[in-house]
């Protein structure tokens, strides 16, 4: 018979791009849980290092923080094993971190191509390769954050949708490689935060026009359904969540 435990308390996560943002709501909440957190950064050091004196202050040595590039698999490898350094086990990655940019066709560089799919692709999959063995024998779970791009195409990115269909795909397919043991699904926000690299105003007033809901998201609108998919959804796997405000299920 199955445990009807499902408390997350000292539990590990690990969350890719966990200082800001979406990120840092996932770790606060599975923190509030009662998880210890690995919390990844790159390039944000300062959020990451004010995040985690603020959950340690509430629980000392609850939070660690790593500093990786997600394009390079040395670093994904070194990632992936720090929870089991730290804590001595992981529970569940969260793989959050995104490189989002414009690629209209004709200007897309290979560096360009190289970011996106690296970090939207190639890191997930060595990330969860590396964590594979650690989760399997926790009974853990893997959390993507795809996109509704995934699905329809957000016009001039046609390289960052097309790394986020592979994330869509790559959930699936490992949820079938790792089960029975590991639990692997998605979430694909909708207009959660606008881009910090800007935005027509007209251009948000559409997206929200065209949401069901006619609101903006919130990041705890994501760090709830990733709570949801740790703790309560032990049946729940293979499977991609849109958390959109209904925008999805427009034409």
């Amino acid at each position: 018979m199955a445990s009807t435990d499902h408390s997350l308390k000292s539990k590990v996560a690990l969350v890719t791009g966990g200082a800001r943002r979406i990120g840092a709501a996932i770790a606060r909440t599975l923190h509030t849980e009662g998880m210890n957190i690995v919390i990844h950064y790159r390039h944000s050091a300062g959020d990451a290092q004010s995040l985690s004196d603020a959950l340690n202050a509430d629980r000392p040595g609850s939070v660690e923080l790593v500093e990786a590039d997600l394009e390079n698999t040395q670093d994904c490898s070194r990632l992936a094993h720090r929870p089991l350094e730290v804590f001595g086990r992981i529970d569940a990655l969260i793989n959050n971190a995104s490189a989002f940019f414009p690629t209209p066709v004709g200007e897309v560089t290979q560096a360009h191509w190289e970011t996106l799919l690296g970090v939207n692709l190639k890191a997930p999959f060595f990330l969860s390769q590396a964590c594979a063995k650690a989760l399997t024998s926790t009974r853990g779970a893997i959390i993507n954050l795809t996109d509704i791009y995934a699905e329809r195409p957000l016009p001039t990115h046609p390289v960052y949708s097309a790394s986020k269909a592979g994330l869509l795909a790559l959930t699936r397919s490992l949820a079938q490689e790792l089960g029975p043991n590991v639990r692997v699904n998605a979430i694909a926000p909708g207009a959660i935060l606008w881009p910090e690299s800007g935005d027509t105003q007209e251009n948000q007033e559409e997206i929200i026009r065209r949401t069901p809901l006619g609101r903006l998201g919130d990041p705890q609108d994501i760090a709830g359904t990733v709570l949801f998919l740790l703790r309560d959804a032990s049946f729940i796997t293979g499977q991609v969540i849109n958390v959109d405000g209904g925008r999805s299920a427009r034409p």
